[in-house]
């Protein structure tokens, strides 16, 4: 007896005997339970997922001479004994007409089918034709064939098979009972497999058979002839090694592997694990896919881990690699592989672009360029220490420098506002001005303790730091700019900047005569003028030609420096490091010494959001808010421990992810809270400054309290 194919010899023969069509079954066995029977049914889906089976199964049902208790009728549980069942299931029933449409497709092929359709059943109980690839049949054919499936001989049934129902036309789809058939799951191919080869007594291994339930497609019938192939291939045995050879296809194994190269971030295994790949000649955009697959099932393993599915018979494996991730970089690697499946179409060869989609998935983590103890990538080029930084710089004062001198350091790539040339000159000179007027000015370093000035400043802080310098000296006084020239006015600073002179002003008089400040002050001739914007409170206000002409056109001036107060709430003073660098830190001293440590960028973002937990004197733990881990990385460890060092606190930096107190406020929280006070206290002095109030009087004009910026605001 010749040899019969496993997709022939196990062919369901019942429809409990069917695989993954649990929707269509409990439909037909229903109605064939209850006769609630239609004359024509449309079975729809891919190849090789039981559309003939199902068929045949129904027709068996129909005219099944016995359902197994020796009963006559129509019955779900054909008996496969009467000779009714045995003649279909061989294919010499008379009364069960299989027509091949694509063979068949002209009308005449049609009208010869239907002129018969009048006769009864010779020997069963109905006359079934069987339709299969209805959709090649032609125009023609359909129209002969509309009448005959709307109302045919009570004795005739129609089933309609197909691959493709979107070539039927409405008119026949609308005379049939449509079931689409689904996609067999490799979950389910692997289970069937398992129970064929185990009645066949085929020796496998099962990870073999995942490899051909891939390969299947969703088709039963395709891994049924690919197993026959692979029992052929492996000499009477299913192995994986031998499966994998005979269908080409990419070792799963070295694709979890790349993803545990990532998962280090150890480049040089990623790319062993290339050029391994590439001794087996393998499609490396093939490759791409893979692993873009896999990252979609370690991001659903995070969210939903009963979702993963096991496709591949790697569900553990995907579960343990999973815990090895962020949700971040899983996002991440997922959007620059897809991306970099289009960019290989313009790269030189596929395996090069392969291995910089890789290399930028690393590049581009968001904790920063990784730095591995085993493979160390090359970081950014670090910042210029301070006295590099400082070094050139004329007159340098003895005190420590304002932090933003470092930050601007380690920002030279961001772009610098345009510095007016004139507020240059009056830089200039102010710092070779005589030598009483650099000694009536205070020590920078004290007016680093009234005013702090935050990383990130722009050139905004230089130009209020010369016109200082300028307000100084008794000979110089800002003019108004003439109005008829355009160019003249063009180049003054703007009336905001004019604001933070008068409160500068304002500013170093207060220290000036403060005795603990500046201890020896040299005194003014009594022939220099002072420099005042605006007369006195007690004498009566005059308006000045150039403030007449500021209210007509709408701006706002200064207020007079006798009345500009600190605006600054009233705030314990700040520390440096090296005031405290022989102490242990607590968080109420890292608050007052934070702005010292001239931090940057994302630096001090990550800094200014942790809580000092400890200091033992070598390690200083700081407490991160878990909202801000992503920020966590080891280059701005680095940076702030060298910040420490280099005040004289060598400490090593240590970070705890966990949830942060109530009651205590982070750097970033104290800032903010200080700038919503000092807005407070500015729109106060505002709403009580004469020239205002008499604008107010004299236009209705109205304070726009959302645009006050303090002198001393933080950005």
């Amino acid at each position: 007896m010749s040899y019969q194919v496993l997709a022939r010899k196990w062919r369901p023969r019942t429809f409990h005997e069917l695989v993954g069509q649990a929707h269509v079954q409990r439909a037909l066995v229903n109605a064939l339970d209850q006769g609630r029977l239609h004359h024509a049914y449309l079975f729809t889906g891919t190849r090789g997922v039981g559309k003939t089976t199902l068929a045949r199964i129904l027709a068996k049902c129909l005219n099944c001479t016995a359902n197994g208790r020796g009963d006559e009728g129509i019955t779900s549980t054909p008996c496969g004994q009467c000779d009714s069942c045995q003649a279909i299931d061989e294919g010499r029933f008379v009364d069960l007409i299989e027509v091949d449409a694509a063979s068949r497709t002209k009308v005449e092929d049609t009208r010869e089918l239907l002129d018969n359709v009048q006769y009864a059943p010779t020997q069963g109980r109905y006359k079934v034709y069987l339709i299969d690839e209805v959709h090649m049949l032609s125009t023609s054919s359909f129209n002969a064939l509309l009448k005959t499936l709307e109302e045919p001989p009570p004795h005739v049934k129609f089933l309609l098979a197909t691959t493709d129902p979107q070539k039927l036309p409405a008119t026949v789809l609308s005379r049939c009972l449509q079931f689409t058939l689904k996609h067999m799951p490799p979950e389910r191919v692997v289970e069937h497999l398992t129970y064929v080869l185990g009645e066949e007594g085929v020796a496998f291994d099962e990870s073999a058979l995942w490899l051909l339930g891939k390969a299947a497609e969703g088709s039963m019938r395709d891994a049924m002839s690919l197993t026959d192939q692979a029992i052929a291939f492996g000499q009477g045995a299913v192995r994986h090694a031998d499966v994998a050879a005979m269908l080409g296809t990419l070792d799963h194994r070295h694709i979890l592997a790349l993803v545990g190269a990532l998962a280090d971030v150890d480049v040089q295994q990623l790319l062993a694990e290339i050029a391994q790949l590439a001794e087996q000649g393998p499609d490396f955009a093939a490759v791409l896919d893979e692993l873009s697959a896999i990252l979609h099932r370690l991001a659903v393993a995070q969210m939903v881990p009963d979702a993963v599915d096991n496709s591949h018979g790697d569900r553990e494996s995907i579960l343990q690699l999973a815990n090895r991730f962020t949700a971040e970089d899983i996002q991440l690697y997922y959007q620059i592989g897809i991306q970099g499946r289009g960019d290989m179409v313009h790269a030189p060869d596929l395996r090069s672009a392969l291995e910089m989609t890789l290399l930028r998935m690393l590049a581009f983590r968001p904790q920063g360029v990784p730095k591995p103890p085993r493979t160390p990538l090359p970081l950014r080029a670090e910042p210029a220490s301070s006295g590099s930084a400082q070094a050139g710089t004329p007159a340098q004062p003895s005190a420590p420098l304002p932090a933003s001198n470092n930050v601007q350091a380690e920002h030279k790539a961001e772009p610098e506002a345009p510095v007016n040339p004139d507020v240059n000159a009056a830089r200039d000179a102010g710092s070779l001005g005589n030598t009483d007027a650099a000694s009536a000015s205070p020590d920078p370093a004290d007016l680093e303790k009234k005013h702090t000035q935050q990383p990130g400043l722009d050139e905004r802080a230089g130009l209020k730091e010369s016109l200082k310098e300028t307000s100084a000296e008794p000979d110089v006084r800002i003019e108004p700019p003439d109005l008829a020239a355009p160019d003249a006015a063009s180049q003054m600073p703007p009336p905001w900047s004019l604001d933070d002179v008068a409160q500068a002003a304002a500013m170093e008089q207060e220290s000036a005569v403060e005795p603990d400040v500046v201890p020896a002050p040299a005194p003014v001739p009594e022939s220099a003028p002072q420099t005042n914007l605006a007369p006195p409170l007690e004498q009566e206000t005059r308006v000045e030609p150039e403030q007449e002409v500021a209210m007509a056109s709408g701006e706002v001036l200064a207020a007079p420096a006798s009345e500009v107060k600190a605006t600054a709430p009233t705030e314990e003073q700040p520390l440096t490091i090296a005031d405290v660098a022989d102490e242990l830190l607590d968080h109420a001293k890292w608050l007052l010494c934070f702005d010292s440590l001239g931090l940057g960028g994302l630096t001090r973002s990550l800094a200014a959001n942790c809580l000092l937990e400890s200091d033992d004197g070598k390690t200083l733990t700081l407490r991160l808010d878990p909202s801000q881990e992503a920020m966590q990385a080891e280059v701005h460890q680095t940076r702030i421990e060298r910040a420490l060092s280099e005040q004289g606190m060598p400490r090593r930096i240590v970070f705890v992810v966990a949830e942060l107190s109530t009651q205590s406020e982070t750097p970033r929280q104290r800032e903010g809270r200080l700038n919503q006070e000092r807005h407070v206290q500015a729109v106060d002095l505002l709403n009580h400054d004469p020239n205002i109030q008499k604008l107010q009087q004299a236009f209705g004009a109205t304070l726009i309290e959302s645009t006050v910026k303090p002198a001393t605001a933080k950005r």
